[in-house]
């Protein structure tokens, strides 16, 4: 992983995902040649991490002692901000946690989540869209300055392409799923209160602006921020 190539908490209106993941690779642009790489392909929705509960959860800033499975140090601080104590769980291991009772919630994509039948042993999904960052595939620099400027132009367009056709996919994919977990597996399925929501990123965003003004430096962190800013409406 890049140094720069981080989470960051801030609710994202994905409308415009593709545009928004295109822009932020090309951020990134610098960053990535260092160890010799390129940007290529944006995993739709990788960033999907949502949070589900044993039980209901009404308010995930009230965490009241409850351990959750945490992805990184991003998330184990929002864990620990609402009182609740993160967990490192190897993905293989996910499933046995849950059902023994070794966590009491999950931070996870929506997808994996759904793929790994998880809802049947914990069944209470909390929608927060709490944070941005998105896997990219990346090619070896070298291996893609060999392309002659049509190739390397083609690539990038049939990249493109792949995630606008993906995307509409993938969304119907994971929505099924949900529905299909809340309504044969007596699960529950609920979004947060947009106010809440900003006043629970907020406060994190505090704690972890200087994370990142350190590992991209100020200025590229200013223009991430500035992008994310430009997709919250």
């Amino acid at each position: 992983m890049l140094p720069c190539h981080v989470p960051y908490p801030v609710p994202i209106n994905l409308e415009k995902q593709i545009e928004l993941d295109g822009d932020y690779a090309k951020l990134i642009t610098k960053e990535a040649a260092k160890a010799e790489l390129v940007p290529l392909i944006n995993s739709n929705y990788s960033y999907d991490q949502e949070w589900w509960f044993e039980d209901p959860v009404n308010d995930i800033g009230k965490l009241d002692g409850k351990l959750v499975r945490s992805i990184g140090p991003l998330v184990s601080m929002m864990i620990e901000s609402w009182g609740g104590k993160p967990v490192f769980v190897a993905p293989k291991e996910v499933f046995q946690s849950a059902e023994r009772g070794v966590v009491d919630g999950i931070n996870m994509g929506v997808a994996t989540y759904s793929s790994w039948k998880l809802w049947n042993v914990m069944p209470h999904m909390v929608n927060a869209n709490m944070f941005y960052g998105n896997i990219i595939y990346m090619m070896n620099k070298n291996k893609f300055d060999d392309l002659s400027a049509a190739n390397q132009k083609a690539l990038k367009e049939s990249a493109v392409e792949a995630e606008a056709w993906l995307k509409p996919r993938y969304e119907g994919w994971v929505d099924q799923r949900v529905g299909n977990a809340v309504m044969s597996g007596g699960g529950s399925a609920v979004s947060m209160d947009e106010d809440r929501t900003q006043e629970l990123v907020d406060d994190i965003a505090k704690k972890w602006t200087p994370e990142v003004n350190q590992a991209c430096g100020k200025p590229l962190a200013d223009n991430i921020r500035a992008l994310f800013a430009s997709h919250q409406d």
